[in-house]
């Protein structure tokens, strides 16, 4: 068999499962990107894990900040997606706030590289979304949802008036992403095994109460 067949081979199971050049690019920088960071991911070991030549990264892409940008809206893109499939309109207010409440915490306990690249890119100060074109589109969704969710429990009297869905979005992302985001520092400071399966757990319980105890009307 020569060389062009074997290397062949990988590119047409890619093909016959519908995965694109451009999706498996994007899937190795994702998992660079988590791993080292903007500064520390090369283009060369992105290319060489996506078994892809490196010139697709710049044809599809323009350069690393270009695909690190393309990385931030795809794990963007990814949680609103999940989100929508909650279907969180065919439950009562309180319910449907629960659910979201729930996933928001699992989703990044399960996904850390989530949480890497958002802290990544807040350490450069957010400089690739500034120049997306999509992640404030892609985004608006969940507000939307969350002020559909509270109006609904004002008028079954279960929530209370005057609540803005942005900061009670920005308020349960920010118990979630700060646990996870800290979880080895906090665990050291307060000799607790806050990553532990229970500590999790725990602290889920506490996060979904805490917001619904929040929201509830007096």
């Amino acid at each position: 068999m020569t060389e062009t067949q074997t290397a062949s081979k990988p590119r047409r199971r890619k093909e016959a499962l519908g995965i694109t050049s451009r999706e498996t690019l994007l899937a190795a920088a994702k998992e660079a990107f988590a791993a080292r960071g903007l500064e520390g991911a090369r283009v060369d070991d992105i290319a060489r894990r996506a078994g892809i030549n490196k010139q697709l990264v710049y044809h599809y892409f323009g350069n690393k900040d270009g695909l690190y940008t393309a990385v931030l809206e795809d794990i963007y893109r990814e949680i609103r997606e999940r989100e929508q499939e909650l279907h969180l309109t065919s439950f009562p207010a309180e319910e449907a706030m629960r659910r979201l409440v729930e996933f928001s915490f699992d989703y990044l306990a399960q996904h850390p590289e989530f949480v890497a690249l958002i802290a990544d890119e807040n350490a450069h100060a957010g400089r690739h979304l500034q120049g997306s074109a999509q992640v404030e589109e892609m985004n608006r969704p969940i507000i939307d949802l969350l002020r559909e969710t509270l109006a609904r429990g004002i008028a079954e009297g279960i929530f209370r008036k005057g609540l803005d869905p942005l900061h009670i979005y920005l308020s349960i992302a920010g118990m979630a992403f700060f646990y996870f985001a800290n979880v080895h520092t906090l665990s050291r400071i307060f000799n607790r095994p806050l990553g532990a399966e229970g500590a999790i757990a725990e602290r889920r319980a506490h996060i979904v109460d805490f917001v619904l105890n929040a929201i509830r009307a007096r």
